[in-house]
């Protein structure tokens, strides 16, 4: 009973942020979808690729069950899961994210909870795992990413939130006066530990 609970319960969750992740590419330009947007180049297409690579691995490889898709070895990861190439179309990457959650949700939905699966990239002693972990692992990775996706979105337009129709109307006003109220504060605590 509990398994079935548990399981539910982090697969709702995966498919929520899985479709908050792709709402963040809705309305925005070809280059902004793309371009680097910290210093590190992270951007918005490359967090939708990265995700669908790691689940696609952790719910192919792990439990001996192959992605559909063609992945490089995960000993041969240079960072290429990152961004998109000029040849890479966001259809394609999007398109690669949904087979993904195909073959991801077979996977969760064929074995139970304690299915074993095997992590080779996990460091000694913890490459020997099962689905729950799995499952805990990928929705923790997938809410990270979601979450950079939401600031550099917020970045770039302005626009924030998990879905479409939660969305409010930009008070442009309102929102310059809660950013001054803060820094204020932040201005008022540095002066006083100088």
């Amino acid at each position: 009973m509990i398994d079935k609970f548990a399981k539910d319960n982090l697969h709702g969750r995966l498919r929520r942020d899985r479709e908050a992740l792709l709402w963040k590419l809705d309305g925005v330009s070809e280059y902004d979808v793309r371009r680097p947007l910290t210093a590190t180049g992270t951007n918005l297409l490359g967090l939708v690729k990265h995700v669908a690579t790691v689940e696609a691995r952790y719910f192919g490889e792990v439990f001996d069950r192959p992605s559909p898709e063609p992945l490089s070895r995960w000993q041969d990861s240079d960072g290429s899961d990152q961004w998109a190439t000029e040849d890479e179309t966001r259809d394609q990457i999007i398109g690669f994210y949904r087979r993904t959650w195909e073959h991801s949700d077979a996977t969760i939905n064929e074995l139970p909870l304690d299915a074993p699966g095997h992590v080779p990239w996990w460091p000694e002693p913890f490459p020997n795992t099962n689905l729950f972990a799995v499952m805990v692992h990928v929705l923790g990775e997938s809410i990270r990413h979601a979450g950079h996706a939401d600031i550099l979105r917020e970045g770039l337009d302005g626009r924030t939130g998990v879905r479409a129709e939660n969305e409010q109307q930009i008070d442009e006003e309102a929102r310059a006066a809660y950013c001054a109220k803060i820094e204020q504060a932040a201005r008022s605590a540095a002066a006083s530990k100088a």
